[in-house]
């Protein structure tokens, strides 16, 4: 039997993307950022309400603005074109042509189908071709596309996807491995599984290197 619920959500409780690319609409900057605040502000008093919340409540009263300004300023500021992250890269002096692993790289990003946390690290990896980057821009890179309702699979691509265009290389890897609140915390209420994603592109399909990448980051995982 088809519920209605079913209807409106046919993805379920299957937590898969369906693009490369984050589904933003073509206006989704004709607002500004208060602007965004001040109607997210009165969605959630409305949720909170029909939720039967005293709003007048000291503790809840502030809540409102408190989630609206972390949406836009926080946990989904990577929506944004312009918070991304400069792609200035250096010459390759040192001559250094093994890969530069970055391991353990914090992700907090945000489930879109529940906006739950997803909680993890990155591990992400490249060849240079003759230019480098800097060791935060990693980091920032990683940090940028978190901020954003995601799917994890989707992320690891992103990742992959623009340190390729920053470095004008194929040569990049990414594996990310991560707690979904949205599978810890409700629904199954696993705490104790994590999902690994990987990408890689290049030199990294090849299996002697996508092994020597493994081995780096101490992660014994087939794929």
């Amino acid at each position: 039997m088809i519920h209605n619920d079913d209807l409106n959500d046919p993805l379920g409780e299957n937590h898969v993307g369906t693009n490369a690319q984050t589904p933003l609409r073509s206006n989704a900057f004709d607002i500004t950022d208060d602007e965004k605040i001040s109607l997210i502000k009165k969605d959630v008093e409305n949720i909170l309400n029909t939720l039967g919340l005293d709003l007048t409540d000291d503790s809840l009263k502030g809540t409102p603005n408190r989630v609206a300004k972390m949406f836009v300023k926080e946990i989904f500021g990577g929506l944004h074109p312009n918070k991304k992250p400069s792609s200035s890269t250096f010459e390759n002096k040192y001559k250094y042509g093994e890969m530069l692993v970055e391991k353990n790289i914090t992700v907090y990003s945000t489930c879109e189908h529940h906006l739950l946390p997803i909680v993890g690290r990155a591990h992400v990896a490249y060849i240079s071709n003759g230019t480098v980057v800097g060791l935060s821009k990693m980091n920032r890179i990683v940090d940028y596309f978190a901020k954003r309702p995601q799917v994890q699979e989707r992320l690891t691509i992103q990742i992959v996807q623009e340190l390729q265009r920053v470095l004008n290389t194929d040569d990049v890897a990414c594996v990310i491995d991560a707690k979904h609140l949205c599978v810890n915390s409700r629904g199954i209420r696993d705490i104790e599984s994590s999902t690994v994603t990987a990408e890689f592109g290049g030199k990294f399909k090849e299996d002697k290197v996508r092994r020597e990448f493994l081995d780096y980051i101490k992660l014994d995982t087939t794929f």
